[in-house]
């Protein structure tokens, strides 16, 4: 798989993020990467409540026309997905702890924060630059800056729905 180049992603922000706001969604993540059937644009959009089939059909149908329009994709054909998340939804801005405070999370670490560097447990939010997790009855402040990789977990304990 391949990701854009820093130029090629810088121009597709640069266009998407007022037409994701006008759609009074959120971006989550962009991904440009080569598969076996071709190039595929994948962006991934949230909002309170969550994303509809029509908030995703909107920006694509938006997306698509001013990516044509302005040939900011010239060099390759290529295949625009616009969706949700999904339920492990990644975590990328510290605005994310804070809105998922109290739901299951799964943390990953570049550095060890005490014994571990994969933290599965419930996210208590942010203090400072510090994200707080609770596993296995135990507390950590895992630095937000050492984050590789973290996404919401589906959570089937008590209280989950069926």
């Amino acid at each position: 798989m391949e990701k854009a180049n820093g130029k090629l992603e810088k121009t597709v922000l640069e266009v998407l993020h007022p037409i994701v706001e006008e759609n009074s969604c959120e971006l989550v993540d962009i991904k440009y990467l080569r598969e076996r059937g071709g190039r595929v644009l994948r962006i991934y959009l949230d909002k309170e409540g969550g994303v509809t089939v029509d908030d995703c059909a909107n920006v694509s149908r938006e997306l698509g026309v001013v990516l044509d329009a302005y040939d900011i994709m010239p060099q390759h054909s290529y295949t625009l997905e616009v969706s949700s998340p999904g339920l492990r939804r990644p975590l990328n801005r510290q605005s994310d702890y804070e809105r998922f405070k109290g739901r299951k999370v799964k943390i990953k670490t570049t550095d060890p924060v005490g014994d571990r560097r994969v933290f599965s447990g419930t996210l208590l939010g942010m203090e400072g630059e510090m994200i707080l997790v609770e596993v296995d009855g135990r507390s950590y402040s895992v630095p937000f800056g050492s984050v590789s990789r973290a996404n919401l977990e589906i959570d089937f304990g008590k209280g989950a729905r069926k």
